[in-house]
């Protein structure tokens, strides 16, 4: 029997020359993908903004903002190739732990209603549905509504 060793994927704060590396994900997973622009001015302001790797190989990230005692995900993303396999939830308990830890009270999030994956994976940690922002998301040539979803923490 052999024993083989597993790289544990790790957190890291995003830094801006990992753009590139972050929009080729954006890109391939959404039609109508963050810009450059987004992520940078996240980094700028100050947002938690964390990429998530296994070795050197980026996998996923998200963009948190904690103010006044409230955080609000802005975007979590999981490459295509590594979507279902827990990547996600552990993204997801990452800015929980942090949202905690900067003392929010509660952590909102938005997601459109066509993406039942993602509503499965937040009402898994407890977040629940509280209000429907209208034409929040581009859809083509339509807008697409936005759920909004709560999590007392």
């Amino acid at each position: 029997m052999s024993a083989v060793l597993r790289q544990a994927p790790r957190f890291e704060p995003m830094r801006e020359e990992e753009l590139s590396a972050v929009l080729e994900i954006e890109s391939a997973i959404y039609e109508h993908p963050w810009t450059r622009g987004n992520f940078a001015d996240s980094l700028r302001a100050g947002y938690q903004c964390w990429t998530y790797r296994v070795t050197s190989r980026l996998l996923g990230y998200f963009v948190l903002i904690v103010a006044a005692g409230e955080a609000h995900l802005l975007n979590l993303s999981i490459a295509a190739n590594s979507q279902r396999r827990g990547h996600g939830g552990a993204l997801l308990a990452e800015s929980i732990r942090i949202s905690r830890e900067l003392g929010a009270r509660n952590l909102y999030l938005e997601v459109r209603p066509s993406n039942g994956p993602a509503q499965a994976l937040y009402v898994r940690f407890g977040f629940r549905h509280i209000a429907l922002r209208r034409g929040y998301y581009p859809a083509g040539t339509q807008r697409e509504d936005a759920l909004v979803f709560a999590l007392p923490l």
